[in-house]
């Protein structure tokens, strides 16, 4: 009697029956009975072994080859955030040097003294500097978005009160208010860039712009300065703030959403008590650095106020620093409960270090150097103020070509190789200053005005973008606030030194050959550590890539 075996499911695909037991006779297997009707019952099909799969085989896989990345399939770079987040910064940055051409005409309508005038001039800028880090950490407590339209906000109220100021005192009052809203607004707008566009590629093109923006509202504020008070009044300098702010609000309220740089990469210090130690001390040490280098020009560096600023200043900053490493060490042995304001583990990052240095280094020598060349025009070659503002054009107005060069060489070798382009230009560019004098011609500055200006916004645009990539996501606005006290510092020590320099020589020109050298100096050293920052961060990733066979 032949053995039969029973079957699984048929698949639909004809097998063999099984062999015959040994030693026993074979009948021939009966035909495949046709499919019963429906309702009637089928009789079993004959299993197959559990080693072979039923399904019929399929063609082998390949893979097909992913096609090369186009122009058009890159992500594109939404323009209505971008347009928010450099207006505030433009606003900023303008009322940085617009008011100065102002100051004539204020003094006269209010009556001001030159300690008040001291203040509306100097005021912004120190408070702007002094309240930085506590504007960045905010702004990684209780979101990037929520801080930026606060600190919007109350710069653009600050400039109503300023445009309406009937005494000194009233406009002392809406400068360092504005000076308040902006260091809300500075560090909350770079975090911004990096949450909106978290694409490498299309991130570089937007802080292009947003550093190519800034740079020509700082460089165009005398010459739009004095256009506004020659044609209208020396209130105009800060009724123009008032429609650009507003601007800037509703396509910040239409365009970034809620969550951006809000929860995504809410910091973890949010969960943490406050640092209101490390905050007093941070706000008392910068302002009394600021406030120092700001009257080391006028007074001199021996005077006894400002003697005394530098010493509370680096008291409080001493202080400061080892509450924060204090801070630190007990957040990370699970004993703290304040966060620290400013986490001094940043700076183990040898690139975020490095670009903090470098940020000092430009804003030293390039605004030092705008100072003296600004008062080289007006006293030595006698140009009025318009005119002055016409003759550093082709110097403050490089961003718009330093934007998209920056943007092309970034997309393919990062940001370190442009910064230290522009600073290698810069340097050239501030050794074309040695030989002026009073009577060379304006086209032998042209190479000078330039390149300084070329190469100042090439590499501040990539050292503020190396400045964002090198930081922790958590930490964008912290690291975006050390990196504008930087400059700020940087600023005012140029300012000081190269005035205090030029006021010790023979004559003005000699004082601006001098300083012209420092700041080529300065410009070299910060193009060597440009360069040692983009060796180590490549080690870093080739340290991090995974091993290939």
């Amino acid at each position: 009697m032949a053995s039969t075996s029973s079957a699984g499911p048929d698949s639909g695909t004809d097998h063999p029956a099984a062999p015959p037991a040994t030693g026993t006779p074979t009948t021939p297997a009966p035909a495949p009975a046709p499919a019963p009707a429906t309702g009637a019952s089928a009789a079993p099909a004959p299993r197959l072994p559990l080693t072979q799969d039923p399904r019929p085989p399929r063609p082998p896989l390949t893979e097909s080859p992913r096609p090369p990345l186009t122009p058009s399939a890159r992500p594109a770079l939404a323009r209505a955030p971008l347009i928010a987040l450099s207006l505030g910064y433009f606003l900023v940055m303008l009322d940085v040097t617009v008011v100065n051409i102002a100051v004539p005409d204020i003094r006269t309508s209010l009556g001001t003294g030159p300690t008040a005038l001291q203040w509306i001039v100097d005021g912004y800028s120190t408070v702007f500097a002094g309240l930085l880090l506590l504007g960045g950490s905010l702004a990684d407590r209780l979101g990037h978005r929520r801080v930026f339209l606060t600190g919007l906000g109350a710069f653009t109220l600050a400039s109503l009160a300023c445009g309406l100021a009937s005494s000194p005192h009233a406009l002392i009052a809406g400068r360092l208010a504005q000076g308040a809203g902006a260091a809300l607004l500075v560090p909350a707008s770079l975090a911004l860039l990096r949450a909106t566009y978290p694409d490498r590629t299309v991130r570089s093109r937007a802080v292009a712009v947003w550093g190519a923006v800034a740079s020509l509202a700082f460089g165009a504020g005398p010459a739009l300065g004095g256009l506004l008070v020659s044609g209208l009044d020396w209130r105009a300098v800060f009724w123009l703030n008032l429609p650009v702010g507003a601007l800037a609000v509703h396509l910040t309220l239409r365009h970034l959403p809620t969550c951006a740089g809000d929860h995504s990469h809410r910091s973890h210090r949010s969960h943490r008590r406050t640092d209101l130690p490390g905050q007093v001390l941070g706000i008392v040490g910068l302002l009394a650095l600021a406030g120092g280098l700001n009257e080391a020009g006028p007074r001199g560096w021996t005077a006894p106020a400002v003697l005394a600023a530098f010493g509370l200043g680096t008291a409080a900053l001493t202080a400061f620093v080892l509450t924060e490493r204090t801070l630190e060490a007990r957040a990370a042995a699970g004993r703290g409960t304040r966060a620290p304001l400013l986490p001094p583990s940043l700076f183990r990052s040898a690139p975020f270090a490095a670009t903090a240095a470098v940020g000092l280094l430009i804003s030293l020598g390039y605004y030092g150097m705008l100072f003296l060349t600004t008062l080289w025009f007006r006293q030595v070659r006698g140009l009025s103020v318009l005119a002055t503002g016409l003759a550093l054009l082709p110097s403050v107005c490089m961003g718009l070509i330093a934007a998209p060069l920056f943007s092309r060489i970034s997309a393919r070798r990062g940001p370190y190789l442009p910064m230290a382009a522009g600073l290698a230009l810069g340097t050239a560019g501030f050794l074309g200053w040695v030989p002026a004098g009073p009577g060379t011609p304006y086209p032998a500055l042209l190479f000078a005005l330039v390149a300084t200006g070329l190469g100042q916004t090439m590499s501040a645009i990539a050292a503020t973008a190396a400045s964002i990539e090198a930081a922790p996501a958590t930490d964008t606005g912290t690291a975006s606030a050390v990196f504008n006290v930087s400059r700020q510092v940087g600023s005012a020590v140029g300012v000081a030194l190269f005035g205090t320099l030029t006021a010790a020589s023979a004559d003005f020109s000699s004082g601006l050959r001098l300083s012209a050298t420092i700041a080529a100096s300065a410009f070299a050293l910060a193009t060597l550590l440009a360069l040692a920052a983009q060796r180590g961060t490549a080690r870093d990733r080739s340290h991090r890539a995974p091993d290939t066979p």
